[in-house]
């Protein structure tokens, strides 16, 4: 079973028909049946002798929504119905596609849905799924996060049960209080551990930007806890615990802290946290900032494969070739780098000695601490191809390799091009269809004579410029401007949180607004 996404239109105007009849309507003004198409090709060779003006991304783009519409959607899938009453209908699939040559134009094309609920509550609908919902597209498919099965929890009156790789317990902490209150019922040996994503939504965020992190301390402080590694640090993913850390000492004269130091029935990530714990600063002391540290890759975080001293080398050749690896760390019994093998350090090792031993053929590596900046280790990444990570207690705990710092890095500029190439967009259409006496008109007036073009305008003005009844107009587009406008506010507003400091990646659903607005710019004006 999947499940899909069907709108009733830009303003809902096919949504009474779709609620009163049993119908997911797909729309496209003057588009002949689809019933003899059996290929994408034959789709987009009907789509294209319909819409002769349009260009190859738009053609494309209606192709790829009609042929799902048409025949990717399958009877017994379920469809949810985004409802101007800020509401969502859902429904079960019940039939084939038909065409309907009687009925008004928009309203020809078709499939037959069994509504099984048409009132639920947005707001009853976890953040991660709504961004799903939220693609300008007509048609389609909400493949993320398990949202088949809250989709279907949803129809039988249940909440949404959330992503199924979040922690079940994080989820039931949805504000401060229940977190402190949390804290203060477990005991000093059953700490409360979470991800560092889980504990940030406890605040409403989802990424470390400074004025969120300087809230949070805030909160913290005036309550006695700490986080222990500091929540600062460490991936999105990395594990932290929760203490009391504020608390007075008790009868043996101890702080909460520090009592965990002797708890043996521990789980790993809670007792790394509690070595982390002391050799946390004076609050004094503590630095109320975000940097990028090295421990900010999740690889850094993950423990790498590995030889001990004592092994065979053949040992090390056999992981080597099976992993693809260039190089294996060599630890000591107490999980300490000892080395690096390689294959070259095992040929220079062979050329001296034939029967050369794994001790032989071990040569220094770089290892960088957790908390460095990541910067600092780049130039060495780049020339060694790798750097180990070693924890608080100098264990090793993550290799980082020059394909990590691609990803990252590829990650994290993906954003800044795609809100470029909004603005770029902007920038031609309205130099090209407004005046500039116009253009001007919505800047400051003593700002106003050093504007010469729509690239002058910072991003926030375009929206009261395309306010103007006269200057939208003006663009010729047949789409809603109340839509593109709110669009274009939110895209304004995540290209602001850009310009803040994070150490965390933008997810997939974090860029959906803007690739949305995007994608409507693009079929709105095709030139490349």
């Amino acid at each position: 079973m999947r499940a899909w996404v069907v709108r009733a239109g830009e303003n809902g105007e096919r949504e009474h028909t779709a609620l009163a009849e049993g119908m997911l309507l797909a729309g496209w003004l003057g588009l002949g049946d689809l019933t003899g198409t059996a290929t994408r090709d034959d789709v987009k060779a009907a789509v294209a002798a319909t819409y002769p003006d349009e260009g190859p991304y738009t053609v494309g783009n209606w192709t790829g929504q009609l042929f799902r519409f048409a025949h990717e959607i399958q009877p017994g899938d379920l469809v949810a119905l985004p409802l101007k009453s800020l509401r969502v209908a859902i429904g079960r699939v019940a039939g084939g596609y038909e065409y309907l040559a009687d009925a008004a134009d928009g309203l020809r094309h078709v499939r037959r849905v069994e509504w099984l609920v048409k009132d639920i509550d947005r707001q009853a609908i976890q953040s991660d799924l709504q961004d799903s919902m939220g693609s300008l597209l007509t048609v389609f498919e909400l493949s993320r996060f398990g949202a088949a099965d809250r989709i279907a929890a949803l129809t039988d009156g249940k909440s949404d049960p959330g992503r199924p790789d979040a922690d079940e317990f994080a989820a039931g902490l949805t504000e401060p209080a229940k977190l402190y209150e949390e804290v203060r019922r477990r005991s000093a040996d059953e700490p409360l551990t979470l991800s560092i994503r889980d504990f940030l939504a406890v605040w409403g965020v989802q990424r470390r930007y400074p004025a969120a992190v300087e809230k949070i301390k805030a909160d913290l402080d005036s309550r006695g806890l700490v986080t222990v590694p500091p929540f600062t640090e460490g991936s999105i993913n990395s594990q932290i615990a929760v203490l009391a850390g504020g608390a007075e000492p008790d009868e043996s004269g101890t702080s909460a802290v520090t009592r965990l130091t002797g708890t043996s029935s521990l789980s790993a990530a809670v007792q790394s946290a509690v070595h982390a714990a002391e050799r946390l600063p004076d609050e004094e002391s503590q630095e109320h900032t975000v940097a990028y540290r090295v421990s900010n890759l999740d690889s850094a975080n993950r423990m790498p494969a590995s030889v001990r001293i004592g092994d065979a080398l053949k040992t090390a050749m056999t992981i080597m070739v099976l992993r693809g690896f260039s190089q294996l760390p060599v630890l000591d019994a107490d999980g300490r780098l000892r080395g690096v093998v390689s294959w070259e350090s095992i040929g220079r090792a062979h050329m001296a000695d034939p029967q050369a031993s794994l001790e032989a053929a071990t040569v220094r590596g770089q290892e960088a601490d957790r908390s460095d900046d990541l910067l600092d280790w780049i130039g060495t990444v780049q020339q060694s191809g790798y750097v180990l990570v070693r924890d608080h207690d100098h264990k090793v705990c993550g290799l980082v390799t020059a394909s990590d710092l691609t990803v990252q890095f590829g990650t994290r500029v993906r954003p800044f091009v795609l809100v470029e190439e909004i603005e770029q967009r902007l920038r031609r259409v309205v130099d090209r269809c407004i005046p500039l006496d116009r253009i001007r008109a919505v800047v400051p007036r003593g700002r106003a004579s050093r504007v010469s073009s729509a690239a002058n305008l910072t991003f926030g003005a375009y929206g009261h410029l395309l306010r103007v009844p006269e200057n939208w107009a003006a663009l010729g587009w047949a789409i809603d401007q109340q839509h593109f406008l709110t669009a274009l506010e939110e895209c304004r507003q995540f290209r602001n949180d850009l310009m803040h400091f994070s150490p965390d990646p933008v997810t997939d659903d974090q860029l959906l607004p803007a690739q949305g607005l995007l994608e409507l710019l693009r079929s709105m004006d095709p030139q490349n």
